[in-house]
């Protein structure tokens, strides 16, 4: 079950978007201010946050900063009143995954949250927690750590969310104007080749051989596909 924290001051929209998620199938924290927001997603290891702006304390732009600046990778949605194109982009920027203004429908908001979630993959099980091998390199996905020969490898985000992207969808087919769509959504004029040179990436990283792939496999005018 997905675990969603609700950070939203106004008690009828904060009761609103719970019971509306319960009713949805999700499992639903409140905070009804940035101070308690923030606390509640250092202790807790949710799949999604919505996050409004305009909070007391802490603002959402604030609550972004700080827990990106911890490498706090949880999605965010922001609630926003305001349509300003500034204010989007900055929000995007602080490392919001999405932002919805208000007023909206839930129906919006249902489809919003649905593809963040299917971008992030299903919730963390506690045997996803353990080590995942893949090839040379030790991934732990739940808190984007990345090993090989006992030793640290320095990972960019982007290429971890590429590479546990890959390895949730293993032995099937991804396309890559799927990865340009769920991974590289926000960035400016994407394009198949940033997704190749990210491959390239991480064939390095992962592969024995990155000239002769055996994990990661190109598929001829598709894309790629993860292989165990």
């Amino acid at each position: 079950m997905y675990h969603i924290l609700i950070v939203e001051d106004e008690p009828n929209m904060q009761k609103g978007l719970k019971d509306n998620l319960e009713f949805e199938g999700y499992s639903v924290d409140t905070a009804g201010d940035g101070e308690s927001g923030l606390k509640m997603i250092m202790k807790n290891d949710y799949n999604l946050v919505l996050l409004d702006v305009m909070l007391p304390v802490y603002s959402g732009f604030d609550i972004c900063k700080m827990v990106r600046k911890k490498g706090i990778k949880t999605p965010i949605i922001l609630l926003t009143a305001k349509g300003e194109e500034i204010d989007k982009v900055l929000g995007l920027e602080l490392g919001a995954d999405d932002y919805i203004t208000k007023p909206f429908s839930l129906r919006e908001l249902l489809a919003r949250i649905k593809a963040v979630l299917r971008r992030t993959g299903e919730p963390v099980t506690g045997k996803e927690k353990d080590p995942v091998m893949i090839g040379k390199l030790s991934v732990r996905f739940d808190n984007y750590e990345a090993s090989a020969d006992n030793r640290p490898v320095k990972m960019s985000p982007k290429e971890l969310d590429l590479l546990h992207y890959l390895w949730k969808r293993k032995n099937n087919i991804v396309v890559r104007d799927d990865l340009l769509a769920d991974i590289w959504r926000y960035d400016r004029q994407p394009t198949t080749r940033t997704v190749d040179n990210f491959i390239m990436k991480l064939r390095q990283k992962i592969e024995n051989n990155p000239n002769d792939p055996k994990i990661i496999l190109s598929v001829y005018g598709i894309g790629y596909k993860l292989v165990d």
